[in-house]
Order: C-alpha cells, then structure tokens, then sequence
C-alpha cells in the first residue's frame, strides 16, 4: 500500500544551489536581491503554516521529537495532548471535532460506544473506517505531519464499544477463569487485529484492577483478585495487541477493584493503606511497568489513607509522580479517564481546573467524552495559563514531547497500524476468522461449574416437561431448543406476575442472569422452592448468598460461545474445565 502519510516535496531543495552560484555576469545587487526575497520567503512559509520538521523524517524518535517540539507553538503543544471523543450526527462527525484537528492539530480521538451504535440508525462499521482515514487525512495536513492517535475501550466482555462486525470477545475474567497466559496473549492479539483494521491504533486496556471487593463495579472486567496473576494476564493482554500494532493502555490506576461505586457519578473513597496498595492493587502496574507498557490510565479515585488523602489519583502529584514513575519506574504516558466523569471534577470545580490539576500532577494526555467548542474554557484558560504559569507551561509540552515520542514509536513503519483504513478490508476481514475459532476455545476453557447442589447438573433432557427457562436473548432460546426441545420457555426475566405463575408451575427453573436485575428475580424465586440453575453471564460472586440457588454455571460474559458452552456442561456435554478466579468469600 502507498504511504498515505504526506511527504515533503521533491522540489523542497531545488531553490539552494542557486542561492550560491550566482552567474558571473549578474550584478551584486540582483545576488542580494535574491538572498533578500529567498530568506522573505522562508518567513513566510512558516507563517503560512509549512515546515521544514516532518514526523515522516528518517531520524530516531527521541531526537525527532525535539525537533518537532522545539518548532512547536504552545498552541501546537496544548493540542497534542489533548483527546477528545464526538458526537455522531446522521450526516458524519459533528464539525466540532474536524475544526480540532484540521484548525488546532488535535492530538488525539477516542471512540465511544455511540460513534458505532445508535438507536436512530444501524450500525455501520465501515462507515466508522471511513470517518477515521478523514480524521487522519485532516491531521496530515498539519505542519508538522502529525497522525492522530485513535484509542478506544475494547476490553472484551462486557466492555466493547467498537460493536457492528467486531468480534464479541470473551472477557478478562473468562481468561483468568482459564488461567492460561496464552489466552490473555491471543485476546489482547485478535481485539487488537481487529481494531488495526478500523485504523484505532490505541486500546484502552488491559483492565488490571483487582478483584478485591466482591460488590465492585468492575465485576467480569477483572482478571481476578490474585496480583501476580492478574500482572501476568496483563501482560500478556498487552503484548498481544502490540504484536498487532495497537498500543496498550493497563487501566484504572491505582486500581478500581475495592469499591462498589462508579467514577462516572461519584469519587470512590478507598480505605486501605499504601502498604496494602503497593503489596496488591499496584503489583500489576510493577509489572507492567517493568515490562514497558507503553501507556497507563489514571482514575478518578481518592485513597484517603495515603499521602494523596482525598485527591483524586489522577489529580495527584505524588500518586503519578513519586509513586507511579518514581517508585514503579513507568517511562511512557498516562493518560486521564474521561475527564468529564462526576469523581475528576467534583474536587477541582470545573472541566478547566481540572485539566489543569491533571497535568501538573503529571499526566501527559487529557481525555474526554465530548468535544467542548472551539473557544470553551478548557482552551482559553489552559492557553492562557501556558503564558502566565512557567511550571504549567512546562509540563505541557514535557507531555507534548512524551506523546509525540510514542506516536514516532508505534504511528511508523510496516508494523504501524493503517492510518488510512480501507473499507474493503473491514468487510472482509470482520470478524476476524482466527479471531472467531480462537475466542470459542477460550470460552470453552472459561466455563465453571460453581455451584451443584442435589446434583442438578447434568440436567437431562428428558425432564422438558417440567423445566422453565427464563432469559431474554434469541441466543438463550435457540440454545434451549436445540439441547432442550420442548421445553417451556418465559422471554423477559423481570419480576412479573406472568413469570411467577409459570415459574410456580415448574419442577425446575433455568435462569440467564446477565444483568443486575436479574439478582431481584432470582430473590422471587426463592419463596419457591424450586430447583434453580443459574447460567451466569456475570461475576458469579454475585451469587454467593444465594444458597437457595442449586447449581451456578459461570460462563463470564453474554457472548454466544460462552452460553453455549455453558449449555454444553449443564447438559453433560462439556466438562467445566474453568476455577473461579477469586477466592470465595
């Protein structure tokens, strides 16, 4: 494929040699007349927004990106290390987003799960290609030539926001139920194959936050709660998807795994230690560390019993500073959470103050949902500030070097993601077909027989007279009639005066809990008495105190491989070859 990244001219040199050799019957004057207009020109050229410093030239990225830096505006610098997401209109991007990177040279872009999704029209993932080759032919018009980074969340499971042809992938949990690093390797490897295909060339995972509080928000998003094992699964998850030419990015730090409240709406206070932080939360990020993950993402989260008392992590100076690089040793960037979560703005006031905080307590990139207007405040007074505080200036382009430094590692040559991706190959190559093959058999390592009391399982097909599934996916139900012909079947799994007539009817209930609400039905059923088999799509520990609840199925995620793989083994089709990967409380 042609290199689509904009190369200077083969003229750009032909007017020097000139300059000194003058003909011999050309007065003096006309030479100095020359030199006069040649050196205007130059002037103007940098006026007019050309530059000598391409991010294409052949020169080692840590110089390169001096070089770039030093001819850099502060202007220049603050919008390299912001990223913002945007809103999808029925047209395209909205204009906001293209006035960012084609007026500002915008560092970055983040899709979010409603720039492949919506309720007004269908999904369409090649038209998300076609949006990111214009992003990028828009940000290889800029001075310098710099590509955008283009990040997303697909972690697998129940976090996926690249939907329409992507593959529906099993999820952390489901590896670290297996427990093969391999796994790990070859989910962060096909998640990330298929994302180079789209032209994302940043991925916001592996999730390596602890599984340590049972009722925490993560849930099937962990690896488990053991921290060497969850260190190596990410690990492993981040090398796979830079074998595909993706950059990793291990997640929330310094770990989200101990509180059941979501940043989104609060500042999760986390009662522990550092010494209980550094011996378990942070011993993934050591790892990684070690091992030069190339990127980290701080969260919105207060540890009030460490010296960061009740700042937020990603506000914190002496978390990102003395801890995370000095004390881990991390080299590359971190970058915030969605900045415009309720648990980073709450302390600082404002989305301005705290990008500000978040730089100056060292993190390199800002990210956010939105993309705030042109002249919105989070510019004006960042800008602003460039010019008034030295030490703000500073740190800004200290995070502009850094960016453009992974960006020269990772954004160039034949292992580089496609900054322009082609839509042809969208079509042909989503899902991926290894990909597919591969995150079946790791479904099938992943099934976990928890719970089995009176012998339910394996539950014969001869007994359909009496069972009653209650789901409500196709999948559920076309499982259910292929090992199950003839069974009753009830399609909404919400308390209902409906479903607890029929559930009162049963000999045996099968339910598909794959979402909170479901824990609220299977309550109903208790009074009962029933036979209850639960096929969980969830954390399983959610079921712990349900001891009226006779066999749990832990398939950890809602793909079709995982439910039927645990159809197989409530069948007696399958062996459960999965261990729950969290000690039982």
């Amino acid at each position: 494929m042609a290199d689509l990244r904009q190369q200077p001219s083969e003229h750009t040199h032909t007017l020097t040699p000139n300059v000194h050799r003058p003909r011999a019957n050309v007065p003096l004057k006309c030479t100095i007349m020359k030199h006069f207009f040649l050196l205007l020109l130059i002037l103007m050229s940098g006026a007019l927004g050309v530059s000598a410093i391409s991010f294409n030239d052949d020169v080692p990225p840590e110089e390169l990106a001096e070089n770039i830096l030093n001819a850099m505006t502060d202007e220049e610098a603050l919008a390299q290390v912001f990223m913002f997401g945007w809103k999808e209109w029925m047209t395209g991007p909205e204009p906001a987003i293209t006035e960012w990177i084609s007026r500002r040279a915008l560092g970055g872009v983040k899709v979010f799960g409603w720039n492949t999704e919506d309720k007004q029209r269908p999904v369409n993932t090649e038209r998300l290609a076609s949006t990111i080759g214009g992003f990028q032919r828009l940000a290889l018009r800029g001075r310098f030539n710099i590509p955008l980074l283009v990040a997303t969340d697909q972690e697998g499971g129940p976090v996926r926001h690249v939907k329409g042809q992507t593959s529906k992938a099993p999820g952390a949990m489901a590896a670290g139920a297996s427990g093969y690093p391999q796994d790990a390797y070859l989910s962060g490897y096909y998640i990330g194959r298929e994302l180079a295909v789209l032209g994302i060339n940043m991925n916001f995972a592996p999730t390596v936050d602890l599984f340590t509080n049972h009722d925490t928000m993560i849930g099937a998003r962990s690896f488990g709660d053991d921290p060497v094992k969850a260190g190596l699964l990410g690990i492993a998850f981040a090398k796979g998807l830079e074998a595909a030419g993706v950059i990793p990015t291990a997640k929330h730090f310094p770990g989200h795994g101990d509180t059941p409240l979501d940043s989104h709406k609060f500042l999760p206070k986390i009662n522990i230690d550092f010494d209980t932080l550094w011996e378990r939360e942070l011993v993934p990020y050591r790892m990684l560390a070690k091992e030069g993950v190339p990127a980290i993402m701080s969260g919105h989260l207060a540890f009030p019993k460490t010296e960061a008392n009740e700042t937020p992590a990603s506000q914190s100076r002496w978390f990102l500073e003395d801890v995370l690089r000095g004390k881990t040793g991390f080299k590359g960037l971190i970058i915030t959470d969605d900045l415009a979560m309720d648990g980073a703005t709450m302390s600082a006031g404002s989305l301005s103050r705290a990008a500000k905080a978040a730089f100056l307590a060292g993190n390199n990139i800002v990210m956010m949902s939105q993309t705030p207007a042109m002249d919105e405040a989070i510019w004006v007074n960042l800008l602003r500030d460039m010019g008034t505080d030295k030490e703000f200036r500073s740190r800004v382009r200290e995070s502009a070097r850094r960016v453009l430094i992974v960006k020269l590692k990772y954004l160039k040559g034949e292992k580089a993601v496609p900054l322009i991706p082609n839509p042809e190959r969208v079509r042909e190559e989503l899902p991926d077909a290894e990909g597919a093959k591969f995150f079946t058999d790791l479904a099938v390592r992943a099934v976990t027989l928890v719970k089995n009391e009176r012998n339910v399982i394996p539950l014969k097909s001869s007994q359909t007279e009496s069972l009653l599934f209650v789901g409500d996916t196709k999948e559920f139900f076309k499982l259910r009639d292929t090992a199950y012909a003839g069974a009753s079947g009830y399609g909404d799994s919400t308390v209902s005066a409906g479903l607890m007539s029929r559930a009162a009817a049963a000999g045996t209930i099968v339910f598909y809990l794959n979402k909170d609400a479901g824990l609220d039905t299977l309550r109903a059923f208790r009074p009962l008495g029933k036979r209850i088999v639960v096929i969980s799509a969830l954390s399983p520990s959610r079921l712990e105190r349900m001891d009226w609840v006779d066999a749990v199925i832990a398939v950890y995620s809602d793909t079709y491989e995982s439910l039927a793989a645990g159809f197989s083994v409530m069948a007696g089709k399958l062996e459960a070859r999965g261990s729950i990967p969290y000690k039982v409380k």
